[in-house]
């Protein structure tokens, strides 16, 4: 059986909210219109705004309300707007082409001023178990909006990042506690369909230390995790993915490697 891509962030939300263990986990998400957009900023003061169907952070954009009207950054660019009309229409030009989504902002966690989340890397077993076979976190670029490797986020172990929050006692228990809640994410996201095989799991911790769950990757980069001293880790990831198949040929694990080694030094 090939393994099952769900690329719409909509569609993976909705079936996730079924669940009643995690819809409490889940920042609002609606469809961008000026009206949801209106709403939510109101609510919330702050949201992202997103392809439905985006990867690697690529195309969004996040707004904040201010006491002089609207504040959007794309990237490391910066725009005002003084009503939510103006704000709408700056945002069509802005924005990418296709379905976008709106959905409420989380104050990160932060790591030496820099504000992090965590990925939790979720696999199905050669005997077919759902197992969360890894935890990572991305710290984002200083001048970006978004934590993912490809936009400029640099991976570091959990236990790193979260020193400044959590003892070492009360990180692994944390630990712990996200890699189950991957391991529910995927049962869920399986019930509707069948063919998943693997899951990357972005976890946004706010200041209380209460986890939301971003977003989920139905076709997670499993070579991040290659950036951890512990390589038992990738190597596991790496075991299992060739078990269901994600791998086909040798001569395209060895170019994407090869591609992955050439970024890493330059």
């Amino acid at each position: 059986m090939a393994i099952k891509r769900v690329r719409s962030k909509l569609a993976k939300t909705e079936v996730l909210i079924r669940h009643p263990g995690l819809r409490e986990l889940i920042p609002e998400t609606r469809r961008l219109s000026q009206q949801s957009l209106s709403d939510m900023l109101h609510h919330y003061g702050m949201v992202y705004v997103k392809p439905d169907k985006g990867t690697f952070g690529k195309g969004v954009i996040r707004v904040e309300r201010t006491s002089t009207g609207y504040l959007a950054r794309v990237d490391t660019r910066s725009y005002r707007f003084g009503s939510i009309d103006s704000l709408y229409d700056g945002l069509q030009r802005l924005k990418r082409k296709g379905l976008y989504v709106v959905q409420r902002g989380i104050r990160l966690l932060k790591h030496k001023g820099r504000r992090f989340d965590i990925r939790v890397m979720v696999q199905r077993s050669p005997q077919g178990v759902w197992e969360a076979t890894g935890i990572i976190g991305r710290l984002s670029h200083p001048k970006k909006i978004v934590t993912n490797y490809h936009s400029g986020g640099t991976p570091m172990a959990f236990s790193t990042l979260m020193s400044t929050h959590l003892d070492a006692g009360r990180r692994k228990a944390y630990a712990e506690q996200l890699r189950k809640l991957g391991v529910t994410t995927a049962r869920q996201l399986q019930r509707r369909w069948p063919g998943l095989k693997e899951i990357g799991l972005d976890i946004a911790i706010d200041n209380s230390l209460k986890p939301w769950i971003l977003e989920v990757n139905t076709a997670p980069d499993p070579f991040i995790f290659r950036k951890l001293k512990d390589k038992s880790v990738f190597r596991k990831i790496y075991r299992y993915a060739a078990a269901y198949g994600r791998f086909k040929k040798k001569s395209r694990i060895r170019s994407g490697i090869r591609a992955r080694r050439r970024r890493a030094v330059r």
